[in-house]
């Protein structure tokens, strides 16, 4: 059996699901509200690579990388790819992922690579390997074994290079799941990922699907809730004038958001605080902060993924303001692209470009701007100055 519903999957699974396929398999469980899907487990990847005979190949290509050369990196990158896309998947395989995918009675999914290595508290794999949204049953089989490919993109190779896990056995599974079609979406962390404040969580928002969010393309709301008494305790506005949607032809697309939408608070104050007690929700069934991504449709906050934050000091932990600017730029491992402006006035550019090794000259007048972060990929490829 290479497949498994998410009803099926546990936290426990994340060496056969992935830190992806396991979190949403524990989420619903605990029923929180998970669109439904289920998971091709590294075991069906791991099954196509022995009947291909690409396991060997594979493992032969990548003892040629030398990581501190990029163009090595992307010719093994290329390499592996093409293989991968030119094998055939075996029959059975293909026709049992058919099956899960008629019984979900959905037209559109998502399609997301897990890696069985991934939102681990040692190495956060967010953002290294790929998404597929609004799937049909068309490009279904194509796009899974995108996500099987994506384990050897430039930046994945990379990364497990730096991260010294390319010694490990590392596969991925692959999530298959409802499209929601978002109104409105985002994400949530359950602590404050810059004053570090376990007593706040904040909340981001943006019209249309979050792959705009988690790729910096837009600056959404930005909403900070005090947990003991629950209340809003800032909120940050900006105007959006573009989403990212789904298209009547399938797939997605940018559609331009007139005023006076552009410019409304995308999440109600009531919104706001049924969120919170979702992520809270959340918070307390692990026991840990979580980094959140959720969706809303038709009056439903639905969670997509959840991973832990695995950048918070300890909670006994004392540091200064600069301490945590420091770990916001410079932090090695998951780090949440967020500086609430009311943060910023305790540092000065001199000071800022001090601890960062590329210029930060755009910070000058702290207006809305994406920073690239050295070192970081996909969601932490930007560091987002907020109004």
């Amino acid at each position: 059996m290479f497949i498994k519903s998410f009803s099926e999957i546990s936290k426990l699974d994340s060496a056969i699901a992935g830190g992806k396929g396991a979190s949403l398999g524990e989420m619903t469980q605990a029923g929180i509200p998970v669109p439904p899907g289920f998971t091709i487990l590294a075991a069906a990847f791991e099954r196509f690579l022995e009947e291909t005979d690409l396991n060997v190949e594979i493992e032969a290509i990548l003892d040629s990388v030398n990581h501190k050369e990029m163009h090595t990196v992307e010719n093994v990158s290329e390499k592996i790819e093409a293989l991968i896309f030119s094998a055939e998947m075996p029959n059975d395989l293909t026709h049992e992922i058919q099956k899960f995918f008629k019984n979900l009675d959905v037209k559109y999914v998502a399609v997301r690579s897990s890696a069985t290595a991934e939102d681990s508290a040692s190495a956060a794999w967010a953002g290294q390997l790929e998404s597929y949204l609004n799937t049909t049953e068309e490009n279904l089989l194509e796009n899974i074994k995108k996500c099987w490919a994506s384990l050897f993109t430039p930046r994945a190779i990379f990364y497990r290079f730096e991260k010294d896990l390319h010694k490990q056995k590392i596969s991925v599974a692959v999530v298959v799941q409802k499209m929601i079609e978002s109104e409105k979406s985002g994400v949530a962390f359950s602590v404050h990922p810059v004053t570090q404040d376990r007593n706040q969580l904040i909340i981001e928002a943006g019209f249309g699907l979050g792959e705009a969010i988690v790729s910096g393309q837009i600056t959404p709301d930005s909403y900070v809730v005090e947990k003991q008494p629950r209340r809003i305790i800032d909120k940050n506005v900006q105007t959006q004038t573009k989403g990212l949607f789904r298209s009547q032809k399938g797939g997605n697309e940018w559609v331009d958001i007139p005023e006076p939408k552009a410019s409304l608070q995308v999440l109600s104050r009531e919104q706001i605080l049924k969120l919170s007690d979702l992520v809270l929700e959340i918070e307390n069934h692990y026991g840990f902060p979580c980094d959140i991504e959720w969706a809303f449709e038709e009056g439903i906050f639905y969670i997509v993924q959840s991973r832990p934050i695995t950048t918070l000091l300890p909670a006994d932990t004392t540091s200064s303001l600069a301490d945590k600017f420091i770990t916001a730029l410079g932090g090695q491992e998951l780090f949440p692209p967020i500086l609430p402006k009311s943060l910023l006035p305790a540092f000065c550019r001199e000071e800022i470009q001090e601890v960062m090794d590329f210029p930060v000259a755009v910070l000058g007048d702290f207006v809305p701007q994406t920073v690239p972060l050295p070192g970081h990929n996909g969601r932490e490829n930007f560091f987002r100055i907020v109004e």
